[in-house]
């Protein structure tokens, strides 16, 4: 059986990169690993934040578009949550982002777990949660965060959609999650959140770094895209196991970009019935395949098919340092 490892990366939009990159390396003490460019629209940076090693299920990624703000709503993703180590963390990072005037509320529970909600300066909504420890840490050593309270990882990620039977199909049908458990929405308790495990118990990525979570919030209109918003969601699988699951989506019926080569890993795209982009995402070759791995992210990395172009790109992108 076809299974995913975990999260992968959560790809969002930003129309402030230079602000979003101050305040993901800096307030969030993320690594920027790569700074490339949007393959598909070379005008706008793609920038990737993640741990020290650009591991897998640590990737947040930004592109570049002037667009208004998102529209709140359904149909999309509605958080994506950021693995921390322990209560200690998420009170130290409470402390810590309320003395830089970031939009932060209070530790809580949710969902069995303790998370504390944040909007960076766009109103992308993050949530840094207690994995208690679960899993490998990479911390980096140039990050303004101690290494004990420093972000472990991607997980949970939480979507929104108005009706759970279409999606609940792709995810236990197709993509072969398991549900798990459901809890009370945080901040409407009338509606329920309905968790997922990604791939199986033993899963590299587990306890949140390999669980999405579902809120059906059928009182909510569709969400409007835009900056402070999410793109897509993607799902990491193993290198081996790529051309199986293009083959599996075409069986299935389920339309699909087709495979597509983004150089640091392959790709499949494809919406799940209530809208929502999904990709699966190769875990190879990786960001140091262009770059060592010491100067991550330091200068523009280009995949080779744009290599030719790269004094017309760098003419056309803005500063950000």
């Amino acid at each position: 059986m076809l299974n995913l490892l975990g999260l992968h990366h959560v790809t969002a939009v930003s129309s402030s990169i230079r602000a979003n990159k101050q305040f993901y390396t800096g307030a969030l003490g993320m690594r920027l690993v790569k700074r490339s460019v949007n393959q598909d629209d070379t005008s706008a940076y793609h920038l990737f934040y993640a741990d020290s090693q650009a591991t897998p299920g640590s990737d947040l990624t930004f592109f570049d578009w002037n667009v208004p703000r998102e529209r709140r709503g359904n149909q999309t993703v509605s958080s994506t949550g950021l693995r921390v180590n322990g209560e200690a963390a998420l009170t130290w990072w409470r402390a810590r982002l309320d003395g830089l005037g970031v939009a932060v509320g209070e530790v809580r529970e949710q969902g069995g777990r303790l998370t504390l909600p944040l909007e960076d300066p766009e109103g992308q909504r993050l949530t840094l949660t207690d994995d208690g420890g679960t899993g490998a840490a990479h911390p980096w050593n140039a990050s303004p965060v101690p290494a004990e309270y420093q972000i472990r990882g991607l997980g949970p990620v939480m979507m929104s959609v108005p009706n759970l039977y279409p999606t609940d199909r792709v995810l236990q049908k197709l993509l072969n999650m398991t549900p798990i458990s459901t809890y009370p929405h945080p901040d409407e308790a009338a509606h329920t959140v309905h968790v997922y495990r990604i791939g199986t118990q033993g899963s590299p990525q587990a306890g949140p770094g390999n669980e999405l979570h579902v809120a059906v919030r059928p009182d909510l209109k569709a969400a409007q895209p835009g900056a402070g918003g999410v793109h897509h969601l993607a799902f990491n699988i193993p290198d081996a196991d790529y051309d199986a699951w293009t083959e599996r989506l075409h069986h299935l019926g389920m339309q699909s970009s087709g495979p597509v080569d983004r150089y640091y890993f392959r790709s499949l795209y494809f919406r799940e019935p209530n809208g929502v982009l999904f990709e699966l995402a190769t875990q190879g070759p990786g960001f140091a395949v262009d770059e060592d791995a010491a100067t991550l992210g330091e200068k523009l990395a280009l995949p080779p098919f744009l290599e030719g172009q790269r004094a017309q790109i760098l003419a056309g992108l803005k500063p950000i340092d």
